[in-house]
């Protein structure tokens, strides 16, 4: 993240995202399909690395082979082989990212879940500070409740930040600059949507 000084002289949070230049790789339609998308395709890819059936597929798009594919659903004019670029996005509109949160492994229930621990180290409290404390009833049910807050693996899962303000775009860089945070790591793939 970096920060870019408003109009009005205040300092406003922000990440810079390089959006594209993407390319339309594949339209899909009712007809042939069953449903609207596109398949939009980004960062370049060496051919010795990039399987026979999608060097064929990114042939018939007519663009060499690409690192990542995303399909967006939803009824389009693109046609295959048309360049998405960052000018299609404009300072002061509300854009949808969509990534993938940073991974923290197995975590505890006070990290993951905001538990406080059961307090202070008294009345023979022993290495228990941070314990997630009873789970469920007794006799009746008889079992944990399904969604019962427990430790376990915490990040690496998709997650949309919604309503970001576009602050600037920079068409000649293929950059665009967000206010707010994204998710996901430096130089993860997150996915733009207005």
């Amino acid at each position: 993240m970096t920060s870019v000084f408003s109009a009005e002289g205040k300092n406003i949070p922000c990440t810079v995202l390089e959006a594209g230049p993407c390319v339309v790789t594949q339209v899909k339609t009712v007809d042939s399909d069953g449903y609207h998308s596109i398949q939009i395709a980004y960062g370049e890819r060496k051919e010795k690395h990039t399987s026979a059936a999608m060097q064929g597929h990114f042939k018939k798009a007519k663009t060499t082979p690409k690192q990542k594919l995303v399909e967006v659903r939803g009824e389009t004019e693109y046609k295959a082989g048309d360049e998405l670029k960052v000018d299609i996005f404009e300072e002061g509109a509300w854009v949808d990212v969509t990534g993938t949160t940073k991974g923290k492994g197995f975590q505890g229930v006070v990290k993951r879940h905001g538990f406080r621990g059961v307090g202070d180290a008294t009345h023979g409290q022993h290495n228990r500070l941070r314990a997630p404390g009873a789970i469920g009833a007794g006799s009746d049910p008889s079992r944990v409740f399904k969604g019962t807050r427990m430790a376990g693996q915490m990040g690496n899962a998709k997650a949309t930040i919604q309503n970001l303000k576009v602050v600037k775009v920079y068409p000649e860089k293929n950059l665009i600059v967000v206010k707010g945070s994204v998710p996901g790591a430096k130089g993860s793939s997150v996915l733009i949507s207005n």
